[in-house]
């Protein structure tokens, strides 16, 4: 008896990729790292590159760390694929965003990895990870690799360099570890990883007058980085230097003198949203100051006033300093709501922020204060910081400790009178 078989044919009409976009779905490498530009087509290029491995019949999971970024890329997915979806040829599976073809292996899908372990009991013959500069490297290191075990499968690792705001909101343990991952595929000359990069304007999408004119809006550092998609080392005028913090890098701290824990308050006490800058530093028997925790925090004021407090004790601090500046009397009642017997000083930058912060850069330069381990994100913010920017937070926080702790004894400040002015030391 002869057995018939049917074969079922459906017709989809995929979007056609850029060009940019064509070098990395048609190339064939094990590792793929893409470092590309806002709104520059990564996730539209890496829906494409999905859609036509899937249809090969492999198994392809997708990850972003955040359900709004997925939802970009699985409408991207269900639109193309609706033909084969509607007549039953591929099941979907809206909630768990799944596509696949039943009782067999071939799927696709979408998963958020902002905490990477969610990520974790699954295997892939092709794993996509999508705006890997805010996931934690682990997502990578430790969950996505072993997932490519069982067929051998191939990963593509999509970024766009962090600026300062967005490795704020990272939570990459270290934030230079993408930047890294690039360096390697470049250099690699074995055939195993591949680097792509491409700017904003090689979207053929985008509006280039509309490109021109935001650069109007943006901090050159921020176009740089955001628009042409460039990791950056160095930035030209910032007071701080990266070798110079690695240079000064301490493992183990001598017996310290005193300790400070300072407070840069967020802009508003109403928004969780805004940093608090929080730093603990001390002055070592050597005379060199010593930066030894930064607790930043993201918190109501009851929520960051009870951190410094903790890392008062913690610390076995002398006191705790506050900038009054935008935070009034608020900082002091603040701390006296969690600890009513803290000691507490006020300090107010009366002469500018830049007036007290190039004299701690200085020292650093002279190899006086050193950080106890490594600080990403307060070295992020030191080694971006321009004179004539906005200072940020953790910056703010650090460079109060440090001066209170080696320059407070060294100014002299005027109390102005009616009748005269009279010379104050703060010794």
């Amino acid at each position: 008896m002869e057995e018939t078989t049917t074969i079922q044919t459906i017709t989809l009409n995929l979007p056609k990729p850029t060009p940019t976009q064509d070098d990395f779905i048609e190339e064939h490498f094990p590792r793929k790292i893409i470092r590309a530009g806002r709104r520059g087509g990564k996730t539209f290029g890496v829906s494409l590159l999905a859609m036509k491995e899937f249809l090969k019949g492999k198994r392809i999971l997708y990850a972003a760390p955040t359900a709004e970024q997925l939802g970009m890329f699985w409408s991207q997915i269900t639109q193309a694929l609706h033909p084969a979806i509607e007549q039953g040829f591929f099941k979907k599976n809206e909630t768990d965003h799944v596509i696949e073809r039943p009782l067999t292996s071939w799927r696709l899908k979408a998963k958020t990895a902002y905490n990477a372990e969610t990520m974790r009991g699954d295997y892939a013959e092709l794993l996509i990870l999508d705006e890997f500069q805010l996931m934690d490297e682990t997502a990578w290191t430790e969950v996505g690799l072993p997932m490519l075990l069982d067929k051998g499968g191939e990963a593509v690792i999509v970024y766009t360099p962090p600026s300062v705001f967005s490795r704020s909101m990272s939570k990459a343990r270290d934030k230079q570890f993408v930047k890294g991952l690039f360096k390697k595929a470049e250099k690699d000359k074995t055939g195993r990883w591949k680097a792509y990069h491409f700017t904003s304007h090689d979207n053929p999408h985008l509006s280039q007058e509309a490109l021109k004119e935001i650069a109007n809006d943006m901090t050159s550092l921020a176009y740089r980085q955001e628009i042409l998609a460039e990791d950056i080392d160095e930035i030209p005028g910032a007071l701080w230097k990266r070798d110079c913090l690695e240079k000064n890098r301490a493992i183990e701290r001598p017996g310290l003198v005193r300790i400070v824990v300072a407070i840069d308050p967020a802009a508003t006490s109403r928004q969780s949203s805004s940093e608090t800058g929080i730093i603990v530093a001390g002055l070592g028997n050597d005379g060199f100051g010593y930066v030894l925790e930064d607790s930043s925090c993201r918190e109501r004021p009851h929520g960051w006033g009870s951190v410094a407090v903790k890392g008062y004790y913690k610390w076995e601090a002398d006191l705790i300093i506050g900038e009054v500046n935008q935070g009034g009397e608020m900082v002091e009642a603040t701390l006296r709501t969690v600890d009513p017997n803290v000691p507490y000083a006020e300090v107010r930058a009366s002469r500018g922020k830049v007036t007290r912060a190039e004299p701690v850069a200085a020292l650093y330069e002279q190899g006086k204060v050193k950080h106890v381990g490594n600080f990403p994100e307060l070295e992020d913010q030191m080694t971006s910081y321009i004179p004539g920017d906005k200072s940020p937070d953790r910056m703010d926080a650090l460079v109060w400790a440090i001066w209170k702790l080696m320059l407070e004894q060294h100014e002299e400040t005027y109390l102005v009178t009616d009748e005269s002015e009279e010379l104050i030391s703060t010794y």
